[in-house]
C-alpha cells in the first residue's frame, strides 16, 4: 500500500478541537462548528469527534455520536434555521400523571373470610 503525499487527496479531517468548537477540513475547505450552534459535540470524547465519515461526497456522519450533517448546512446556515437543543419545557409538560396508590395490606385485613 502506498502512502499519499502530505497534503494530497485529503477529503476530510478534524483539524483542531478548541474550547469553543471544532475545525473541520472537508474537500479543500475549512469549517468551524461552534459548540454553541452544535451542542451535541461539546462534551464528547476526542476519539468520537475525530471518527467522522464523508458519505456520498456531501454528507458528514459521526457514527459514535449518531450525528449527521450535510456540507450545505455548514456553507449556508441561513437556509437551515433549526438547530438541536434540549427543550426542558416539553419534558416538564409531558410528565407522567400520578396515579392513586392503595395500600393492599390494609384492604386485605378488613375483608372477612
Amino acid at each position: 500500500m502506498r502512502s499519499l503525499k502530505p497534503g494530497k487527496n485529503i477529503l476530510l479531517s478534524v483539524e483542531n478541537i478548541t474550547p469553543f468548537g471544532i475545525w473541520l477540513f472537508v474537500k479543500e475547505k475549512e469549517y468551524f462548528l461552534s459548540f454553541q450552534q452544535y451542542p451535541y459535540f461539546k462534551d464528547q470524547t476526542l476519539n468520537s469527534i475525530q471518527k467522522v465519515q464523508l458519505l456520498h461526497g456531501y454528507h458528514l456522519y459521526w457514527p459514535d455520536l449518531d450525528v449527521d450533517l450535510e456540507i450545505d448546512n455548514l456553507e449556508n446556515p441561513g437556509k437551515y434555521k433549526l438547530h438541536s437543543k434540549p427543550n426542558t419545557q416539553i419534558a416538564r409538560k409531558q410528565s407522567i400523571p400520578k396515579l392513586p396508590v392503595r395500600d393492599v395490606r390494609k384492604s386485605n385485613a378488613t375483608r372477612s373470610v
